[in-house]
């Protein structure tokens, strides 16, 4: 009885406690101001949690777009006693991003990914933030993304051949077949091995990549679920215990394997690994009849030589890369192809100036040859704008900060808004109309420079955009060349669903018509 009594005390005074710190929270200084930012009615305790984790995510999609729409610019979400900032005016977010001091950390979100990625560069912070990024920036030297650009070269002329092979011309899931290829290319230049030679691991890799997006956001919307202990328990848990083996037991295979060449090596193909001619001479050597390419994880080898990082730094920035590098330019991809289909006039001009820069160089495409694309790059930087490939990034606030209309309080996660972001009309004339001429010089030059953020912005702003913009090219180049591109599927009826990326609910039909079929038919 004295001990049901004391168990019954405990559990009141926790409750007790709980009551005292939401109260203070919600109804102190911090709570007040909040609330004077407008937003969905909440109730009490939970907010507006049990409203959200009951919408779908397609429903969760458009809710988003409608509150920045009536609360423009700026709006708020309570879940239980942690408050969400939603912003989508640019001077808004020049002044959350654009510090080189302040604001640094990213949101509550993140750590939701720690499970997979642990803290590597996107999700890592301070001190160790810092040293990772200088770390890794070395990765993207010029002369690294040259040996990076003919892995990517390869893989955009292994789907063309496929798609030549295809019966009907029509892929009829656009992107499941994107993400194979992007997929195998940031493997490859991350990991230095391709996928298409690790057949056992292959298809459950790719699985498992794209089912941790899910439980990412099945779980932020249960914040009860926050605990991994508890997490655990459910089948989601357990599910993502289960891919999370598959993941981490890969990326540490590869790992091993590549430590132990260069000790066999006797290190030497580590030394001097910054230095532009030996990376170049370099490139000659035969390994395994193919040429040698440095990987990301060489450089990270490296560092760990010289005691910076252990097995676990590694592995924890190859999985942040793999994750953020093949996902987000396999969605660009597709909305570029959709976009191009739909719009041949667009086409047909990028299409005569990649034929005119493949036929200066013999038919082939190089590092040089896809810097002579600036239609196309313009077509690829309007996709994001329309389809940016992450709608939303996070940062927690280090310090009380002033917007436009409200004062923000310190810890609090605010939200920018990408997708409606660039497509805000006063900044945007015609935002949905699909117009590559935005971004040409002149009409650049007076634009507001937080209007346009696929890459993020500001010391935190993505390390890998000069890679993606080259795979971006480097992929849909030799698919206009060689195609001419046809909706099945339009913009216009594909419905959006709430993710960590910008993904759409149904497969996407295309169909790729061969140039060389398509000539022959007209002479015929």
């Amino acid at each position: 009885m004295a001990f049901t009594l004391m168990i019954f005390t405990l559990l009141l005074l926790c409750i007790f406690i709980m009551f005292l710190y939401h109260y203070n929270i919600r109804y102190g200084k911090y709570g007040q101001l909040i609330d004077r930012i407008p937003g969905l009615a909440t109730v009490p305790i939970f907010g507006n949690i049990l409203t959200l984790s009951n919408l779908t995510q397609e429903e969760l999609w458009q809710l988003q777009i409608t509150l920045s729409k009536n609360y423009y610019p700026i709006f708020k979400m309570w879940s239980f006693t942690i408050a969400y900032v939603v912003i989508c005016h640019p001077d808004d977010v020049q002044v959350i991003l654009s510090s080189s001091k302040q604001h640094l950390e990213k949101g509550l979100i993140y750590t939701l990914l720690h499970p997979w990625l642990r803290t590597g560069l996107l999700t890592s912070k301070g001190a160790k933030w810092q040293e990772r990024r200088k770390i890794l920036t070395p990765t993207f030297h010029f002369n690294i993304l040259k040996q990076f650009v003919d892995i990517l070269i390869e893989e955009g002329n292994r789907m063309t051949k496929f798609l030549n092979n295809i019966e009907g011309s029509i892929v009829k899931d656009l992107v499941l077949l994107i993400s194979q290829h992007t997929l195998n290319a940031i493997c490859e230049t991350s990991m230095g091995v391709s996928l298409e030679n690790m057949s056992e691991y292959e298809q459950q890799y790719r699985q498992a990549v794209h089912e941790m997006g899910e439980i990412f956001i099945y779980k932020f919307l249960r914040p009860w679920f926050y605990s991994d202990v508890i997490f655990a328990l459910t089948s989601m848990g357990r599910k993502q215990a289960k891919n999370l083996k598959i993941l981490h037991r890969f990326t540490e295979k590869i790992i091993a394997e590549r430590k132990q060449y260069h000790e066999l090596t006797d290190g030497r193909y580590l030394q001097n690994l910054e230095n532009d001619a030996a990376i170049e001479t370099d490139d000659s050597e035969m390994i395994k009849n193919k040429k040698r390419r440095l990987a990301m994880l060489d450089l990270l080898i490296a560092a760990s030589r010289n005691n910076k990082m252990n097995d676990l730094d590694i592995r924890e920035e190859i999985d942040t890369f793999m994750f953020e590098g093949h996902d987000t330019v396999a969605m660009t991809l597709c909305f570029a192809i959709l976009l191009l289909a739909e719009h041949k006039d667009i086409q047909e001009i990028a299409r005569n100036e990649v034929s005119a820069v493949m036929q200066e160089n013999g038919g082939q495409l190089t590092m040089t040859a896809l810097q002579k694309l600036p239609y196309l790059e313009r077509c690829l930087k309007e996709t994001m704008r329309l389809y940016p490939s992450v709608p939303f990034i996070t940062r927690i606030l280090s310090e009380d900060v002033k917007l436009q209309s409200y004062l923000i309080p310190s810890k609090t996660d605010v939200l920018v808004s990408i997708y409606n972001l660039h497509r805000n009309p006063n900044f945007w004339p015609n935002p949905h109309i699909f117009d590559p001429d935005r971004f040409l010089p002149e009409n650049i030059h007076n634009r507001h420079p937080f209007s346009y953020v696929p890459f993020s912005a500001g010391p935190r702003n993505c390390i890998g955009q000069r890679f993606a913009m080259l795979e971006l090219k480097a992929i849909t180049a030799p698919l206009l060349h060689n195609f001419y591109l046809e909706p099945v599927d339009y913009l216009k009826d594909l419905r959006h669903t709430m993710h960590i990326i910008n993904r759409v609910t149904q497969p996407i039909r295309v169909r790729f018509v061969p140039i060389k079929r398509m000539q022959t038919s007209e002479v015929i």
